[in-house]
């Protein structure tokens, strides 16, 4: 455990390099006094963005394997992240602003740069015109997830 970092992870290091390569700098990394201490955070456009690694806040989108031992603990693990999670975004949105959740998957290659592209849209809007305060999830459902979620299927009818 003591591996997995909450800092600096791959997933927030591609949104930074692709936050800085659009030209969107003067963001806080990890702010203090944003309720929830967002990945990265833009206070002046009142927008946080939180990068949630898969396995570790339960991915909706890609069903992430649970391990098979000590099973009542990671069951009451995750639902502690998933209850932090949705605690902190609810917090940010109470205060204005808007939240932006970018989860591992949406990251992987063919998928970064449509996923990225809406992240900087967005951000940019929020600086020309105030957005109202909701959470967005980034890389909406597109067709990779429909086709991923065939792929499980046809997985678990091979597998009986």
């Amino acid at each position: 455990m003591q591996a997995n970092r909450s800092k600096d992870t791959k997933p927030e290091l591609r949104v930074r390099a692709a936050l800085r390569a659009a030209g969107l700098t003067g963001y806080r990394l990890h702010w203090r006094k944003a309720p929830g201490r967002p990945d990265v955070c833009f206070p002046g456009r009142r927008v946080a963005i939180f990068v949630h690694g898969c396995f570790w806040h339960r991915c909706p989108h890609c069903s992430p394997s649970r391990p098979k031992t000590h099973s009542e603990f990671w069951q009451a693990k995750f639902a502690r992240n998933r209850a932090r999670d949705a605690r902190d975004s609810a917090l940010l949105v109470e205060a204005g602003w808007t939240v932006v959740v970018i989860w591992e998957c949406a990251l992987k290659r063919g998928r970064a740069e449509a996923t990225m592209a809406e992240v900087v849209s967005l951000v940019r809007r929020a600086g020309e015109e105030r957005l109202p305060a909701r959470v967005v999830e980034a890389g909406g459902p597109g067709a990779w997830r429909l086709r991923a979620r065939r792929r499980r299927l046809r997985l678990r009818r091979r597998r009986g």
